[in-house]
C-alpha cells in the first residue's frame, strides 16, 4: 500500500448545483475511489492523467491537474519534461498548448517574467525577436 495523502474532488463545490448527478460521480467515484486506490501512487495517477489530457486536446482541465500534480509530488521539471516528450506522441500543436497553461494558469512560476516585464520563451511569443536574432528569409 503506498502511503500518501487521501485525494478529495471538489464536484459538489464547483458544479453541484449545476449537475449534481455529474458533481456526486466525480466526488464520490473518481476521486473516492479511483483516485485513492493503492494500487498507483497519486502522483502516477497525475502524470497519467495529464497524459490523457494532453493527448486528448482537453486544455480546459490542465490547469486543476496542474496544480493537483505539484500538490501530489511532481516537479515543475518533470512536468515541462512529461509535456516535451508528449509533443512527439500527442501532436505538436497540442504539446504547445499544454505548455502555455502553466504560465498563464501560475500553476507553474515564470522566473523570466520575475525579473522582467518581457514574456517567456513559452508564453506564446517567438523568442528570436527578444534575443536580436534575425530570421532567415
Amino acid at each position: 500500500m503506498i502511503d500518501q495523502p487521501r485525494q478529495v474532488g471538489g464536484g459538489r463545490r464547483t458544479i453541484g448545483d449545476v449537475a449534481p448527478k455529474l458533481a456526486e460521480l466525480t466526488d464520490d467515484v473518481l476521486f473516492e475511489d479511483v483516485w485513492n486506490r493503492p494500487e498507483l501512487s497519486a502522483r502516477d495517477r497525475s502524470l497519467i492523467t495529464l497524459t490523457a489530457l494532453i493527448t486528448g486536446g482537453n486544455a480546459d482541465q490542465l490547469p486543476y491537474h496542474l496544480g493537483r500534480a505539484l500538490e501530489n509530488g511532481v516537479t515543475e521539471t518533470e512536468l515541462l519534461e512529461a509535456i516535451t516528450h508528449l509533443a512527439f506522441y500527442a501532436g505538436w500543436p497540442k504539446a504547445m498548448t499544454a505548455v502555455t497553461i502553466p504560465v498563464r494558469s501560475s500553476a507553474l512560476p515564470n522566473p523570466r517574467r520575475a525579473k522582467s516585464d518581457r514574456p517567456s520563451r513559452i508564453s506564446g511569443r517567438c523568442s528570436h525577436r527578444r534575443r536580436g536574432v534575425r530570421r532567415r528569409r
